[in-house]
């Protein structure tokens, strides 16, 4: 199918940060959607509760405290809106490892095929020095419309980083006129180029 008759839903967590025998958890998830020839479509963002303390490292990276989750509801009972966002959508986020992991508290929820615009990125403009989101964004000169997108945040927000994935996306069909390619190719990008770059 082509990517055209596709919705996309990017997600992004923010977590509380690793500590010593522990797993880590969600502490905010964002979620914006997009479908090719329409615009990003209003998002969804959410604190989630969690009775680990956010880390040091973590707060100084998103700025998210103990205080922001207090009256914050559970991931687990946010699944009537992730399930409305994401079922029957191509999933999209930036280093999916992340997202996927903590998607696994829905246990057998079906979503996606996943497409990871870092391997996206590495495969279409193997030559750029950052592949980092913002980094990219940058060199493409598309944060301004992820500002637009959602004024008043910013990088490390879960709602900002899940929009500018989805806006490295829309920047990528349109700028390469891929609407009328088939889907596999943004779900199995090639990064050879960029694998051999760093050789």
């Amino acid at each position: 199918m082509k990517i055209a008759q596709f919705r996309f839903t990017a997600i992004d967590f923010e977590s509380a940060g690793a500590a010593r025998g522990q797993t880590d958890v969600p502490v905010q998830v964002g979620l914006a959607c997009w479908t090719p020839g329409a615009e990003v479509e209003e998002g969804f963002v959410s604190f989630l509760y969690t009775e680990r303390e956010v880390s040091w490292a973590a707060q100084k990276v998103h700025g998210i405290s103990r205080a922001d989750l207090a009256h914050a509801p559970t991931l687990v009972s946010l699944w009537p809106e992730l399930k409305g966002r994401l079922a029957g959508n191509i999933v999209v986020a930036h280093g999916k490892g992340t997202e996927r992991r903590f998607m696994g508290a829905f246990p057998g929820h079906g979503f996606g095929p996943w497409i990871d615009t870092l391997l996206l990125c590495r495969a279409v403009w193997p030559e750029l020095p950052d592949h980092s989101l913002g980094a990219l964004c940058d060199a493409l000169g598309v944060t301004g419309q992820v500002d637009a997108l959602v004024p008043g945040r910013r990088w490390h927000d879960a709602l900002y980083d899940a929009s500018a994935s989805l806006v490295l996306l829309r920047y990528m069909v349109e700028t390469l006129k891929l609407a009328e390619r088939p889907i596999d190719l943004l779900l199995h990008p090639d990064t050879s180029a960029w694998h051999s770059l760093r050789q």
